[in-house]
Protein backbone atom coordinates (compact mmCIF):
# COMPACT_ATOMS: atom_id res chain seq x y z
CA UNK A 1 0.00 0.00 0.00
CA UNK A 2 1.50 3.49 -0.51
CA UNK A 3 2.81 5.23 2.32
CA UNK A 4 0.81 8.20 1.15
CA UNK A 5 -2.31 7.45 -0.76
CA UNK A 6 -3.30 11.13 -1.43
CA UNK A 7 -0.09 12.14 -2.88
CA UNK A 8 -1.84 13.14 -6.23
CA UNK A 9 -3.52 16.05 -4.34
CA UNK A 10 -1.27 18.74 -5.49
CA UNK A 11 -1.25 17.96 -8.85
CA UNK A 12 -4.73 17.31 -9.13
CA UNK A 13 -5.37 20.82 -7.67
CA UNK A 14 -3.65 22.10 -10.45
CA UNK A 15 -5.63 20.14 -13.36
CA UNK A 16 -8.45 21.48 -11.58
CA UNK A 17 -7.65 25.20 -11.19
CA UNK A 18 -6.79 25.03 -14.87
CA UNK A 19 -9.61 22.97 -16.65
CA UNK A 20 -12.67 24.17 -14.75
CA UNK A 21 -13.38 27.61 -14.90
CA UNK A 22 -15.79 27.35 -11.54
CA UNK A 23 -12.93 25.85 -9.53
CA UNK A 24 -11.19 28.66 -7.75
CA UNK A 25 -13.88 30.05 -6.70
CA UNK A 26 -14.87 26.72 -5.09
CA UNK A 27 -11.50 26.54 -3.70
CA UNK A 28 -11.76 30.10 -2.29
CA UNK A 29 -14.84 29.48 -0.45
CA UNK A 30 -13.21 25.86 0.69
CA UNK A 31 -9.51 26.83 1.29
CA UNK A 32 -6.97 23.16 1.47
CA UNK A 33 -8.14 20.17 1.00
CA UNK A 34 -8.77 18.60 3.97
CA UNK A 35 -9.93 14.77 2.80
CA UNK A 36 -8.81 11.97 5.77
CA UNK A 37 -7.97 8.48 4.55
CA UNK A 38 -9.65 5.80 7.24
CA UNK A 39 -7.49 2.87 8.22
CA UNK A 40 -10.01 1.14 10.14
CA UNK A 41 -12.01 -0.54 6.61
CA UNK A 42 -14.61 -2.75 8.50
CA UNK A 43 -15.62 0.25 10.93
CA UNK A 44 -15.89 2.62 7.98
CA UNK A 45 -18.24 0.21 5.97
CA UNK A 46 -19.98 -1.11 9.21
CA UNK A 47 -20.79 3.04 9.96
CA UNK A 48 -22.09 3.19 6.11
CA UNK A 49 -24.34 0.20 6.59
CA UNK A 50 -25.96 1.83 10.09
CA UNK A 51 -26.60 5.40 7.99
CA UNK A 52 -28.53 4.02 5.75
CA UNK A 53 -31.83 5.35 5.04
CA UNK A 54 -31.72 7.99 8.02
CA UNK A 55 -30.42 11.06 9.18
CA UNK A 56 -26.51 12.26 9.94
CA UNK A 57 -27.28 12.82 14.01
CA UNK A 58 -29.20 9.22 14.24
CA UNK A 59 -26.18 7.23 12.44
CA UNK A 60 -23.61 9.10 15.03
CA UNK A 61 -26.48 8.13 18.26
CA UNK A 62 -26.41 4.62 17.16
CA UNK A 63 -22.51 3.93 16.61
CA UNK A 64 -22.18 5.42 19.97
CA UNK A 65 -24.34 3.47 21.47
CA UNK A 66 -23.23 0.38 19.71
CA UNK A 67 -19.52 1.24 20.53
CA UNK A 68 -20.52 1.53 24.27
CA UNK A 69 -22.24 -1.95 24.31
CA UNK A 70 -19.18 -3.75 22.53
CA UNK A 71 -17.12 -2.28 25.27
CA UNK A 72 -14.47 -3.11 25.99
CA UNK A 73 -13.95 -4.53 22.37
CA UNK A 74 -13.62 -2.42 19.29
CA UNK A 75 -16.35 -2.35 16.51
CA UNK A 76 -14.73 -5.33 14.26
CA UNK A 77 -15.92 -8.51 12.60
CA UNK A 78 -15.35 -10.29 15.22
CA UNK A 79 -16.86 -7.94 18.22
CA UNK A 80 -20.22 -7.72 15.87
CA UNK A 81 -20.27 -11.67 15.76
CA UNK A 82 -19.26 -12.51 19.02
CA UNK A 83 -22.38 -10.91 20.90
CA UNK A 84 -26.23 -12.20 20.48
CA UNK A 85 -28.32 -10.04 17.26
CA UNK A 86 -30.05 -8.21 20.49
CA UNK A 87 -27.01 -6.24 21.46
CA UNK A 88 -27.41 -5.22 17.64
CA UNK A 89 -30.90 -4.19 18.26
CA UNK A 90 -30.80 -2.54 21.55
CA UNK A 91 -28.16 -0.22 19.79
CA UNK A 92 -31.10 0.67 17.58
CA UNK A 93 -30.11 -1.22 14.34
CA UNK A 94 -32.97 -2.22 12.47
CA UNK A 95 -33.21 -6.18 11.66
CA UNK A 96 -32.36 -5.46 7.97
CA UNK A 97 -28.96 -3.58 9.49
CA UNK A 98 -28.72 -6.23 12.06
CA UNK A 99 -28.49 -9.19 8.85
CA UNK A 100 -26.35 -6.77 7.14
CA UNK A 101 -23.59 -5.96 9.23
CA UNK A 102 -23.80 -9.71 10.96
CA UNK A 103 -23.22 -10.48 6.80
CA UNK A 104 -20.42 -8.46 6.42
CA UNK A 105 -18.76 -9.49 9.21
CA UNK A 106 -19.29 -13.14 8.62
CA UNK A 107 -17.91 -12.77 5.10
CA UNK A 108 -14.75 -10.68 6.69
CA UNK A 109 -13.72 -13.38 8.80
CA UNK A 110 -14.35 -15.80 6.73
CA UNK A 111 -11.71 -14.03 4.27
CA UNK A 112 -14.72 -14.08 1.68
CA UNK A 113 -13.95 -10.56 1.61
CA UNK A 114 -10.34 -9.40 1.93
CA UNK A 115 -10.35 -5.49 3.37
CA UNK A 116 -6.46 -5.91 3.47
CA UNK A 117 -6.17 -6.33 0.61
CA UNK A 118 -8.70 -4.53 -1.63
CA UNK A 119 -6.11 -1.43 -2.27
CA UNK A 120 -4.52 -4.24 -4.89
CA UNK A 121 -7.64 -4.50 -7.04
CA UNK A 122 -8.59 -1.27 -9.41
CA UNK A 123 -11.65 0.80 -8.36
CA UNK A 124 -14.18 -1.15 -10.59
CA UNK A 125 -12.72 -4.31 -8.68
CA UNK A 126 -13.37 -3.02 -5.34
CA UNK A 127 -16.66 -2.08 -6.63
CA UNK A 128 -17.16 -5.40 -8.04
CA UNK A 129 -15.63 -7.46 -4.42
CA UNK A 130 -17.68 -5.17 -1.80
CA UNK A 131 -21.12 -5.05 -3.50
CA UNK A 132 -21.61 -8.81 -3.02
CA UNK A 133 -22.37 -7.80 0.32
CA UNK A 134 -25.96 -7.60 1.45
CA UNK A 135 -26.70 -4.25 1.98
CA UNK A 136 -23.42 -2.60 0.32
CA UNK A 137 -23.88 -1.10 -3.02
CA UNK A 138 -22.33 0.76 -5.48
CA UNK A 139 -22.10 3.99 -3.91
CA UNK A 140 -21.11 2.66 -0.43
CA UNK A 141 -18.19 1.29 -2.57
CA UNK A 142 -17.23 4.35 -3.88
CA UNK A 143 -17.40 6.23 -0.87
CA UNK A 144 -14.85 3.63 0.68
CA UNK A 145 -12.97 4.23 -2.63
CA UNK A 146 -13.02 7.65 -1.35
CA UNK A 147 -12.55 7.40 2.23
CA UNK A 148 -10.63 4.25 2.54
CA UNK A 149 -7.98 3.91 -0.32
CA UNK A 150 -8.00 7.33 -1.84
CA UNK A 151 -8.35 6.90 -5.35
CA UNK A 152 -8.19 9.60 -7.45
CA UNK A 153 -10.93 9.63 -9.96
CA UNK A 154 -13.72 8.60 -8.07
CA UNK A 155 -17.38 10.35 -9.21
CA UNK A 156 -20.46 9.05 -7.84
CA UNK A 157 -22.90 9.81 -10.19
CA UNK A 158 -25.66 8.93 -7.87
CA UNK A 159 -24.87 11.36 -5.27
CA UNK A 160 -27.17 13.50 -4.03
CA UNK A 161 -24.59 16.06 -2.15
CA UNK A 162 -22.93 16.27 -6.13
CA UNK A 163 -25.60 16.37 -7.80
CA UNK A 164 -27.00 19.47 -5.72
CA UNK A 165 -23.63 21.04 -5.67
CA UNK A 166 -23.29 21.06 -9.93
CA UNK A 167 -26.75 22.30 -9.79
CA UNK A 168 -26.20 24.90 -7.87
CA UNK A 169 -23.53 26.03 -9.06
CA UNK A 170 -24.37 25.74 -12.92
CA UNK A 171 -27.76 27.21 -11.88
CA UNK A 172 -29.82 24.31 -13.57
CA UNK A 173 -33.78 24.24 -13.21
CA UNK A 174 -33.50 20.86 -11.95
CA UNK A 175 -31.18 18.34 -10.41
CA UNK A 176 -28.87 17.27 -13.04
CA UNK A 177 -28.99 13.21 -14.34
CA UNK A 178 -25.71 10.93 -14.21
CA UNK A 179 -25.32 12.10 -17.96
CA UNK A 180 -25.47 15.26 -16.83
CA UNK A 181 -23.27 14.86 -14.24
CA UNK A 182 -20.31 13.31 -16.53
CA UNK A 183 -20.68 15.91 -18.81
CA UNK A 184 -19.99 19.04 -16.24
CA UNK A 185 -17.37 17.01 -14.77
CA UNK A 186 -15.53 15.68 -17.46
CA UNK A 187 -12.55 18.48 -16.55
CA UNK A 188 -11.90 17.28 -13.53
CA UNK A 189 -10.84 13.55 -14.59
CA UNK A 190 -8.91 11.65 -13.76
CA UNK A 191 -9.19 13.82 -10.51
CA UNK A 192 -13.05 13.55 -10.34
CA UNK A 193 -12.35 12.58 -6.45
CA UNK A 194 -10.96 15.73 -5.43
CA UNK A 195 -13.50 17.99 -7.37
CA UNK A 196 -16.24 15.76 -5.61
CA UNK A 197 -14.69 16.06 -2.16
CA UNK A 198 -14.59 20.58 -3.29
CA UNK A 199 -18.41 20.22 -4.53
CA UNK A 200 -19.37 18.41 -1.34
CA UNK A 201 -17.23 21.01 0.98
CA UNK A 202 -18.68 24.24 -1.35
CA UNK A 203 -22.23 23.04 -1.09
CA UNK A 204 -21.86 22.63 2.94
CA UNK A 205 -20.59 26.40 2.89
CA UNK A 206 -23.47 28.19 0.63
CA UNK A 207 -26.15 26.23 2.38
CA UNK A 208 -24.43 27.28 5.54
CA UNK A 209 -24.45 31.26 4.60
CA UNK A 210 -28.00 31.17 3.27
CA UNK A 211 -29.09 29.78 6.54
Amino acid sequence: MAADPLHYVETALRHLLEHDPHFAGMYETVGPFRLKVHRDRFRLLAKSIISQQISTRAAKAISARLRERLRPQRLTAESVLSVPQTVLRDAGLSPQKCRYLRSLAEMVTSGEVDLRSLHRLSDEGVIEHLTQVPGIGRWTAEMFLIFALGRPDVLPVDDFGLRLALQQREKLSRLPDRAVVRELTQPWRPYATVGTWYSWQWLGKIRSRIG
